[in-house]
């Protein structure tokens, strides 16, 4: 791999790396904070317990950390409501999309999708736009029978399967990551798979770890 490439590669995983955490209260929010070597802030809500991360540069202030999560409240009340709900929802029917044998699209299944999706989608697209440096036009989720996710290069929109939204929430990740590199590239030759290894080192493991799933 080329020095850019591996300098690249060497990069994002330092941005990954955590140098401290804490949990503290901020505007009646239990918040993760972490910091790590990074210029921005970044805001997740994780399953499935819709907790509150912050990844946020080593030296920030914790009153610009407060200041950062209290504008945001609202919004994150909402996708912690909507996240909690998909959970207990999916609990209470016992539609579980790891078991493709008893698992049938719904209406309630493809809301919880959607929700889930749509509450992760601004906080990954402000993450990764500025890094792969490129963004999509427009996000279409559907329900698909053969692919995790799909990209016109020529218009810039993106597909997402729907069930994306009922997984670990790395996976829609690593599909978002796959189809906004095709922005770049068309399909999956060296160029492909440099930027891949550059944006997100460890794309091989979660490819084979979603391909062990079934397409519903």
């Amino acid at each position: 791999m080329p020095n850019n490439h591996r300098n690249a590669s060497r990069g994002v995983r330092n941005r990954n790396r955590t140098l401290s955490e804490e949990t503290v209260q901020i505007a009646g929010m239990t918040v993760t904070i972490m910091r790590k070597p990074i210029k921005n802030m970044y805001l997740r809500i994780k399953p499935p317990n819709a907790q509150i991360v912050i990844s946020t540069p080593s030296r920030m202030s914790q009153a610009a950390i407060a200041r950062f999560v209290t504008e945001r409240k609202s919004w994150i009340e909402q996708a912690q409501r909507a996240m909690l709900q998909a959970r207990d929802q999916q609990i209470h029917e016992g539609n579980n999309p790891s078991d493709p044998h008893s698992f049938t699209w719904n209406d309630a299944t493809r809301k919880r999708a959607v929700q889930t999706i749509n509450a992760q989608l601004p906080v990954l697209l402000a993450k990764w736009s500025p890094i792969i440096g490129r963004e999509p036009t427009h996000i279409t989720l559907r329900a698909m029978t053969s692919r995790w996710g799909s990209c016109t290069p020529k218009t810039g929109r993106i597909r997402l399967n729907l069930q994306l939204g009922l997984m670990d929430p790395r996976f829609l990740e690593y599909v978002l990551v796959h189809e906004m590199t095709h922005l770049w590239e068309n399909g999956h030759g060296e160029g492909f798979q440099r930027r891949m290894s550059a944006y997100l080192p460890q794309w091989r493991q979660l490819r084979r770890e979603l391909n062990r799933h079934v397409v519903l």
